[in-house]
């Protein structure tokens, strides 16, 4: 994994002195080769211990190590770099793609194909699955609910927390409860995911790469790494690796069973026949 690729999808988990030097770094990792530790250090204002136990931290030997596989990270970037005619003369939009492309790597970093295979595979194996999102994250509860349909998965989505207490009654062992929530912090919905587990079903969390609540409860975390210094820039990012995500996911279910690509592909023609004239 690139170092830097590394560093962006735990900075959400860092300290604070952490998330600086992580920051000096990409941002400055052209110049980085110009920076001795102590260098750094002074730049940032901290000790030079800080810098090399975050290097060792991210499971580098030490400064040098991390300087070295930097320069190696941005070399292969030039080399691989070409123009995109899709961004030329759009710097917004390059800036954009750039960003999204970076979030979705580190994010798919932190989210390994056996975690996304085994979250997959327990929502595939449900009697029920349970969707719920508040705000800007019910966009993906719905979303992700009305895939499940199509391929023959019984997806319930609830609206609200209240909705959800009302529906934990139906569910039962083996069931699984899917929780968007960007920050994991809101206790309406822990505590309903707690109701959920006490009917012995599953709960899968999809918050950001930080500790909180709701992933400390879910029995399958998928997490996402999405930072940006514009907060108007960090909620597209977000919300466009959420998903990346759970595209992921959906095409797992797809692929692990034929049966489900069938009905698919089944639901998508009886949907074109009722608009047809």
């Amino acid at each position: 994994m690139s170092p830097l690729v590394k560093i962006r999808s735990e900075r959400d988990r860092m300290s604070a002195v952490e998330r600086r030097i992580a920051d000096f770094v990409l941002e400055n990792a052209q110049l980085l080769r110009d920076y001795s530790s102590q260098q750094l250090a002074n730049a940032l204002g901290i000790s030079q211990s800080s810098v090399v136990k975050f290097t060792q931290k991210l499971g580098f030997r030490g400064y040098p190590d991390l300087k070295y596989s930097v320069g190696e990270a941005i070399g292969r970037a030039d080399d691989d770099e070409a123009p995109d005619a899709r961004h030329a003369g759009d710097a917004v939009g390059a800036m954009l793609w750039e960003r999204k492309t970076r979030a979705q790597e580190a994010t798919e970093s932190i989210n390994p194909p056996d975690v996304i295979a085994h979250a997959a595979d327990a929502i595939g194996a449900a009697g029920k699955v349970f969707l719920i999102g508040l705000g800007e994250d019910d966009l993906h509860a719905h979303a992700f609910a009305l895939r499940l349909s199509l391929l023959g998965i019984v997806a319930l989505r609830q609206h609200d927390a209240g909705d959800l207490a009302a529906q934990v009654g139906l569910a039962g062992a083996g069931d699984v409860l899917v929780v968007f929530s960007e920050h994991g912090r809101l206790p309406l919905l822990t505590k309903a995911a707690r109701h959920f587990r006490e009917r012995r079903g599953r709960v899968v969390s999809v918050t950001r790469h930080t500790a909180n609540p709701l992933r400390a409860m879910a029995d399958l975390s998928l997490v996402v790494a999405a930072h940006d210094d514009a907060s108007y820039v960090q909620s597209l990012i977000y919300q466009s690796t959420v998903q990346q995500l759970m595209d992921r996911i959906f095409v797992h279910l797809c692929e692990g069973d034929g049966g489900r690509h069938q009905r698919y592909v089944d639901a998508l023609d009886r949907i074109h026949q009722l608009f047809e004239p």
